[in-house]
């Protein structure tokens, strides 16, 4: 069976979450990025005219991935990221638009300071149509 480990990371937490948690299930490990990195400017949640405070307020804003995984083969995948506005990053939604996902296991992780990730589970399943096996913060 074949599994992947998809990760958005912005300050490199959830990318070592997600590479550890790669390692001990061995599955492949790829990194979601943005096509424009995000600069420590863009997420500064307490500028409101901050890229991220931007695309959180807009349910429709898709940022551009620089590159998608092949998801070709693959049976079960983890999709991690940290919670930003007590949900995913807007990215998140880019890869669930662009990925094939049907007939695959969908696991969640997520990464915040204080934040759950029930919200962010219940929006993708809403907007996707999609059952998510499980999900947690680490």
């Amino acid at each position: 069976m074949s599994k992947l480990v998809a990760v958005f990371s912005y300050g490199g937490v959830t990318k070592k979450k997600g590479e550890e948690l790669a390692k001990k299930l061995g599955a492949d490990f790829f990194e979601i990025k943005a096509k424009v990195p995000y600069t420590k400017e863009d997420v500064n949640w307490t500028d409101k005219s901050s890229r991220n405070v931007k695309e959180q307020k807009d349910p429709k804003c898709r940022p551009e991935i620089a590159e998608m995984p092949s998801l070709e083969g693959v049976e079960e995948i983890w999709i991690g990221y940290p919670i930003w506005w007590y949900t995913h990053p807007r990215i998140i939604n880019t890869f669930f638009d662009l990925a094939d996902l049907k007939g695959k296991t969908i696991h969640l992780f997520a990464t915040s300071g204080g934040s759950g990730i029930n919200g962010s589970v219940k929006e993708l399943e809403e907007t996707y149509s999609v059952k998510i096996a499980d999900a947690k913060m680490m």
